[in-house]
């Protein structure tokens, strides 16, 4: 069985106000045609298709395009995507019945009752059944009617959410089973901290939302979204397959591609490769002084950061850059004086004079800017 997974489209995505349309149509021609040469049996889509709840039309269209060319080109292959925390459920599950008969799958809502479950879709293969768990982002809230509550009618927390819905499925554990998860899976013994995230993700005060990786054990693949960033969910078959296309500065010089997975025979461990995905622009931080920079000049989404230790005097700076750098996203300074804030409160007797303390202040003078600076500590003192 031979499956692609994706996640994290953000579909209507703007970068620093910039429109990613032509960005993200040109992605999305690469999956299609991709998926035209490798045929797999199924593409599976792990949550965010859009960036906003209320998608403007021409994301909706993007996305409507982009379906159509995939169906088209693996006609036999099911498709199958569930609602991400940036999506509306609601809307993610419109005309789901209708939909499924055609082989695609968009699930918006988890259970929400007692008598439901998640939804499973069954494809078979030579060696037997695989079973996909489309289990769609979930918020404690949104489920307690199906999985209860504490001893003190309080909501659960993410993880005993997650846990208590998939305790609820009678899985067999003589097929093959993969979970299609939108949500933040904590290897064990990691803290969320250590974890790597993105600018452009929603994080949670506290990280309440995590939820331990431990629970995806029943499963033989894990096809998660949520995190930005390409990585395992500790094992290496629960997997975080990043985003299609860099959404924020933060990850600049990513490698972004399609997971590619392989299942064989029960018990064996899934074959996972990555497909490469070029964008037509990439997203960089370009760092050094101005005139390194407009060395630089490139059509890409590029953040300058200036390092010039002295100040820049330049009238049309502005102009320049955007000349070089016809999508230039932002311009920052980096300062190379640091103020020293470790040093400990003296007494008036132990005080430093003027001179010293600036000195201290300002770090780094040459001997031109200490020879200005005891000049102006001196007229100042002679005023006074």
């Amino acid at each position: 069985m031979k499956f692609f997974h994706l996640s994290d489209l953000h579909i209507g995505l703007k970068l620093m106000n910039r429109d990613l349309r032509e960005d993200q149509e040109y992605i999305f021609r690469q999956i299609t045609e991709t998926a035209a040469q490798e045929q797999p049996d199924a593409v599976v889509i792990a949550g965010d298709i859009y960036d906003k709840a209320v998608p403007s039309a021409e994301a909706v269209e993007v996305f409507d395009h982009f379906i159509a060319d995939l169906t088209a080109a693996v006609p036999r292959g099911a498709i199958m995507m569930i609602s991400g925390n940036h999506d509306s459920a609601p809307r993610v599950n419109c005309f789901r019945n209708i939909l499924s008969r055609q082989n695609l799958y968009m699930v918006g809502q988890p259970p929400q009752r007692e008598d439901e479950y998640i939804e499973k879709v069954t494809l078979e293969d030579e060696h037997g059944k695989v079973n996909f768990y489309l289990l769609p982002f979930v918020k404690p809230s949104m489920v307690k009617m199906a999985v209860g509550t504490d001893e003190n009618g309080n909501n659960l927390s993410y993880n005993e959410t997650v846990r208590h819905l998939i305790e609820r499925e009678n899985i067999d554990q003589s097929q093959r089973n993969v979970l299609v998860s939108h949500q933040f899976y904590l290897p064990s013994g990691k803290k969320a901290e250590e974890v790597e995230r993105m600018d452009s993700e929603i994080r949670t005060v506290g990280n309440i939302d995590q939820v331990s990786a431990d629970v995806l054990d029943v499963f033989d693949y894990g096809a998660l979204g949520h995190i930005h960033k390409p990585m395992k969910a500790g094992r290496d078959r629960f997997r975080y397959c990043g985003t299609p296309l860099a959404c924020s500065v933060s990850e600049a010089g990513q490698e972004k591609g399609i997971l590619m997975v392989e299942l064989g025979k029960k018990g064996e461990e899934p074959e996972i490769s990555v497909l490469p995905l070029k964008p037509l622009r990439r997203v960089k931080v370009i760092r050094g002084s101005l005139q390194e920079v407009l060395g630089q000049a490139c059509e890409d989404y590029v953040s300058a950061v200036l390092t010039d230790k002295v100040d820049l005097d330049v009238i049309d700076m502005q102009d320049r850059l955007r000349h070089a750098f016809p999508n230039l996203l932002e311009v920052r300074r980096e300062s190379l004086r640091k103020a020293d804030y470790t040093a400990e409160l003296k007494s008036e007797e132990d005080m430093l004079d003027p001179y010293e303390l600036c000195c201290s202040f300002l770090q780094e003078l040459d001997e031109e800017e200490k020879a200005i600076l005891r000049d102006v500590i001196h007229t100042v003192q002679e005023v006074k």
